[in-house]
C-alpha cells in the first residue's frame, strides 16, 4: 500500500511540475509584438465567453463580413461575473468601471480557425474600479469567433451573424 501512495505522489507531483513547466513554456509563446510596455506589469486576467458580431457589407462587387462588434460576458480566474466586453471596443466590470480601447498589434492565433490575438492600447477610462489603471490589454487563446468564409451576397446585405469565441484578456497597469 504504502509504495502505491508513493507511486501515486510521485506521479501526481511529475504531473505537477509538467504542467507548470508547459504554462511557463505558453506564456513565452506570446508573440513579440503583443508584448505590454517595459514599465507595466499585470493587473488581472478574465476569460471571455460570448461572440462576434459581424454584419454582411457590399463594397462595390464586393460582399465582406464585417466586425460590428464583440459581445461577451468576462469571468475571473473563479468562472464569477467579472462584466462584459462589447462595441468600443470597450470592457465593463461589475464594479462600473470600463476602458476603451483601440488595437495597436495583432498576430494570428496558434488556432487557424479562430481570431487573431491582440494588443490593445486603453485609449479612454470611466468610472472607478479594478479598471482604472489599466493601460494596456492583451487579447490571447482565442478559440473560434472567425467571420464566415461565405453566406455574405447581394441578399444579405445588412444582415448580421454571431459567431461564438472565447478568449482571455490580460489587463496590464504601470508598474
Amino acid at each position: 500500500m504504502r509504495k502505491r501512495i508513493r507511486g501515486f505522489a510521485s506521479a501526481t507531483l511529475l504531473a505537477a511540475a509538467s504542467a507548470g513547466l508547459s504554462f511557463s513554456v505558453a506564456a513565452q509563446e506570446i508573440p513579440q509584438q503583443l508584448q505590454p510596455p517595459a514599465n507595466e506589469q499585470l493587473l488581472l486576467q478574465v476569460h471571455a465567453k460570448g461572440d462576434q458580431v459581424y454584419t454582411c457589407k457590399s463594397d462595390a462587387a464586393q460582399f465582406t463580413w464585417t466586425l460590428k462588434a464583440p459581445d461577451a460576458q468576462l469571468f475571473d480566474k473563479d468562472d464569477k461575473p467579472f462584466g462584459k466586453h462589447f462595441a468600443g471596443p470597450s470592457w465593463e466590470a461589475n464594479d462600473g468601471s470600463r476602458v476603451t480601447g483601440k488595437a495597436v498589434a495583432n498576430s494570428p492565433s496558434p488556432d487557424a480557425n479562430s481570431i487573431p490575438w491582440l494588443l490593445v492600447t486603453i485609449l479612454s477610462h470611466d468610472g472607478s474600479g479594478v479598471l482604472s489603471r489599466a493601460t494596456t490589454i492583451q487579447r490571447i487563446n482565442t478559440k473560434g469567433g472567425k467571420a464566415p468564409a461565405s453566406g455574405c451576397d447581394a441578399s444579405h446585405v445588412g444582415q448580421e451573424v454571431r459567431v461564438p469565441y472565447s478568449a482571455d484578456y490580460r489587463f496590464y497597469a504601470a508598474k
